[in-house]
């Protein structure tokens, strides 16, 4: 009895042991923050739904289906996007209130897209000291990517800097001993792209660039600034302006004559709102780079990237304008960030997702031109830096040449 008694003791406790292992196991693998659990994982973004940046509440509204559609087909390993999305009507006193709301009342596990340079600068500090993920930030600034004073923060697009760096890299290859004429906005947008020609003029900077002429936002025309550039004898012009002032140059370029290489930022490549205002004629030959396909250019018809976004337009967006570049770029952003929530696998915490997010390696969302990957490390925040030029050809843009990255090689 004595050994029977002992055997099944030691059998009790064999088994006890193995329950509190396998519990143990089981809360080892799944490991929550705020905002994530067993059944969903809640994503908080800040749009300008109104406002005068609200032309890009598209990108809101494409991510808001992209996640209904990720949830339709089971959600990320089993778990449902719970997306909350508010309007800060692109007013930084605004995006500070929607940000805490957040953060405090609804207790999101991160912020992902979240729009604008001035709106995100205004919560940059607070969200890293609270450590609540500012992932994929939807502005071409630069300060985005300091990983080592920001380790919460990360943009998404390439920076104005990045695509400063490839134009710069085009013109030493294409036009060498070329007279630089640098016309940009005076502001952190026109800085970066300045800071970004001289990172790769280099030492040759002061001669190649001839002229370097700012504008502010309040002056009603830039005719002046074009016709005093023209006479510096400049043969190519770096065009750092929003879409008023570059149609504005086009036109006025146009008007006296002067046809340098003309580089344009891809903030202005609005055919719409820059192109068709300053006349097609006008605006032929011009050059910029991009990354995005356009879903509204037949050259996509067969890709297979774009057979899915336009499957997923359909169904999830009938109606919507497809010519509109925000809707193929919040696509590209929300399948990035549910490629971040598989790779954290069962690990949802915001270190985590952190660490997966400065992980990503060769990812190629399908509306970014072929070629053109996203790779992420611990000191590299800028997940797209390489674009492919394209230059305006009979009313459209048209793609040429190689990717180009944005390296210094420094």
């Amino acid at each position: 009895m004595t050994n029977k008694l002992a055997s099944r003791l030691i059998s009790a406790a064999s088994a006890a042991a193995v329950i509190a292992l396998t519990s143990h196991g089981a809360l080892a693998q799944k490991v929550y923050d705020t905002g994530a659990s067993d059944t969903e994982i809640k994503l908080g973004n800040i749009e300008a739904y109104s406002g005068p940046a609200s032309a890009y509440g598209v990108i809101g509204k494409t991510e808001d289906a992209y996640f209904k559609m990720v949830n339709d087909a089971g959600g990320v390993n089993g778990r449902k996007i719970n997306f909350v999305s508010y309007d800060d009507a692109y007013s930084p006193p605004k995006t500070v209130e929607q940000t805490r709301k957040l953060i405090e009342s609804d207790e999101v596990f991160l912020i992902f897209n979240a729009l604008g340079t001035p709106t995100q600068s205004a919560v940059q500090k607070y969200q890293n000291t609270k450590k609540v993920p500012q992932l994929f930030v939807a502005t071409g600034a630069s300060k985005w990517n300091d990983p080592k004073d920001f380790p919460w923060t990360m943009g998404f697009q390439p920076s104005y800097r990045v695509e400063a760096r490839i134009f710069a890299k085009y013109v030493l290859k294409n036009k060498p001993g070329a007279k630089v004429a640098v016309f940009y906005q005076n502001d952190d947008f026109g800085k970066d792209y300045v800071a970004g020609i001289k990172d790769i003029f280099g030492d040759q900077a002061s001669k190649l660039i001839i002229a370097e002429e700012s504008y502010e936002t309040s002056e009603p025309s830039i005719d002046s600034h074009i016709v005093k550039l023209k006479d510096t004898g400049a043969d190519v012009f770096i065009n750092i302006s929003t879409p008023k002032f570059a149609a504005q140059a086009i036109k006025k370029m146009a008007e006296i004559g002067w046809k340098p290489m003309h580089l344009m930022t891809d903030v202005s490549i609005s055919i719409g709102a820059v192109m068709k205002p300053a006349g097609f004629e006008a605006s032929e030959g011009v050059l910029s780079a991009g990354y995005l396909k356009d879903a509204s250019d037949p050259q996509w018809k067969n890709d297979e990237g774009m057979k899915k976004f336009l499957a997923f337009a359909d169904k999830y967006m009938p109606g919507s304008n497809i010519a509109d570049a925000n809707m193929v770029y919040g696509y590209a952003a929300a399948q990035t960030m549910i490629q971040v929530l598989k790779q954290s696998g069962d690990t949802l915490t915001r270190e985590n997702v952190m660490k997966q997010a400065a992980s990503l390696k060769n990812f190629a969302p399908d509306t970014l031109v072929p070629g053109i990957t996203i790779t992420t490390s611990p000191t590299d925040f800028a997940p797209v830096e390489q674009l492919k030029m394209m230059q305006f050809k009979n009313g459209q843009w048209e793609l040429f040449g190689d990717i180009i990255s944005a390296e210094t090689g420094g």
